[in-house]
């Protein structure tokens, strides 16, 4: 359908929502207000462009009416749409968590509208048809999250944020030269139109040099070794709301691009690509399981989680076979859900401490009375360990179907082997807190509201479980339509 005005609304609705709130910056209750609307609005888009690309096919806008490659397009398929409806659910959950939060930081006028411009810059990302406006989208997401990481209640905010700003400078930079050398190449910026020249055969230099900076852009975006080591410390100094987003779905801008650049673009070079994501999926599935076994946090623990969960990811993406690729895209969608849900429920049991700690020393026995927080807690980490019926389980079995596909038994092997560590880190942790008898002398704060958020997570994630045919089908029809480029190609351009 050209021009489906539709397509702005995930995108302009919390931009627009934030210059409310600027407006209204001394108005704390009416800014959480348009807050929650605009994330519920951009949400239930999200839903309206994944069903309308699921009857009729790609989706999209031209900004000025005019018509790719000499306008700016935003083009969602079926990959896009299913990352934004992820991307969005974390968010309005997130928002509605921060109606209950604690934080101090939560008070601050400029939360809510850079929370609000975050969202903005993660839904561009996933819906723009444009490699330099991706760049545009992705530098607003960064420089939101860092405004909100800086103004966290953790004295570490500042800190963090300045090692994630000097390190995210790198990944603008790389992103930045592969830009400049695919239009230096093709004079072009428009994905489906660099899809349509790469598509001849031809690689100039330029060309080539522009898939290797791309991908290390990639890599660096999803926190992937080497390029891991600023994630600990940004993530766990986050506040929780903002912890519950960059861990879950901002990461996954890097895993969108890696499939891109895969199944679009470089499709010439992508085998060579996917071995090496294969080597470091495996790598970093064995590095992020023994490093959340090791650390001293409990936020900390989850982000190093992260980098196992997302070498999960990588390792199907190596793969490259249809039925990995679908197990990719449906790991991706259900540990999104899965890790803020934990974030949040972590955030909620460390707001309870005095100093709002969430070092295991200090937070153990934290949660012993607090029966359904506890029950949420261990649903998520069996979710995330892959026990069935939960949709983690759901996740291993496509990834372990794609490796059977693939034949690649060694790597099949040893990604089942680590994956048993992750149920090791989680039952240690869920034992700690809620197991453990708390100091008596601590004067535990109650938990309020903020356990509707993760509690609603949750429970996606034992629907998504019992029921995963909805998402399997979206996954496999995104698949399907990404192994031949030319109905991107077409849907964008025309003809």
């Amino acid at each position: 359908m050209p021009n489906n005005p539709l397509v702005l609304v995930p995108i302009f609705i919390p931009l627009s929502a934030a210059a409310l709130c600027v407006l209204t910056a001394h108005y704390l209750r009416v800014q959480h207000i348009i807050g929650m609307t605009a994330s519920t609005v951009a949400w239930l888009a999200s839903l309206a462009i994944l069903v309308l690309n699921w009857s009729d096919g790609l989706q999209v806008y031209r900004i000025g009416g005019y018509a790719p490659p000499y306008g700016i397009v935003l083009a969602p398929d079926m990959l896009s749409a299913l990352f934004e409806v992820m991307a969005t659910t974390v968010v309005a959950c997130g928002t509605l968590y921060i109606l209950g939060c604690r934080d101090k930081c939560i008070s601050y006028p400029a939360f809510m509208p850079i929370f609000l411009c975050m969202s903005a810059g993660l839904n561009g990302a996933f819906y723009t048809g444009d490699i330099f406006t991706l760049f545009v989208f992705q530098e607003l997401m960064i420089m939101s999250s860092v405004v909100l990481v800086a103004i966290s209640d953790n004295r570490l905010g500042v800190e963090a944020a300045i090692k994630y700003l000097l390190i995210s400078a790198m990944g603008s930079l790389f992103l930045l030269l592969g830009i400049g050398a695919i239009y230096a190449t093709f004079g072009t910026l428009t994905l489906a139109d660099i899809a349509r020249l790469l598509e001849g055969g031809q690689r100039p230099l330029l060309a080539q040099a522009a898939a290797v900076v791309l991908m290390c852009a990639f890599l660096l975006k999803s926190a992937v070794f080497p390029f891991h080591f600023w994630q600990p410390d940004f993530h766990t100094a986050a506040p929780t709301p903002v912890h519950a987003v960059l861990s879950s779905v901002v990461v996954k801008v890097g895993v969108y691009g890696l499939i891109r650049l895969t199944m679009l673009l470089f499709i010439n070079e992508a085998p060579l690509v996917r071995n090496l994501l294969l080597v470091l999926g495996v790598i970093g599935i064995f590095f992020g399981g023994l490093a959340a076994l090791r650390t001293y946090d409990a936020k900390r623990m989850l982000a190093y989680s992260t980098f196992g969960q997302i070498g999960f990811i990588l390792v199907g993406i190596g793969w490259g076979t249809p039925l990995a690729l679908v197990g990719a895209i449906v790991y991706a969608f259900n540990h999104s859900f899965i890790k803020s849900s934990l974030l949040m429920i972590t955030g909620a049991i460390a707001s309870r401490m005095p100093n709002k700690s969430a070092k295991l020393a200090d937070i153990g026995g934290a949660g012993k009375n607090l029966g359904l927080i506890s029950v949420l807690y261990l649903v998520g980490g069996l979710a995330l360990t892959g026990i069935p019926p939960l949709n983690g389980f759901i996740s291993k079995l496509t990834i372990v179907q794609g490796g059977v596909q693939a034949q690649s038994w060694v790597v099949l092997g040893l990604s089942i082997g680590a994956g048993l560590i992750t149920l090791l880190y989680m039952t240690r942790t869920w034992q700690h807190i809620f197991q453990r008898s708390p100091d008596e002398t601590l004067h535990l704060k109650p938990v309020g509201d903020s356990v509707v958020a993760p509690a609603l997570l949750i429970g996606l994630c034992v629907l998504l479980g019992l029921y995963a045919v909805p998402l399997i089908e979206a996954a496999t029809l995104a698949v399907t339509r990404l192994g031949d480029p030319n109905i991107y190609i077409r849907g964008v351009l025309g003809g």
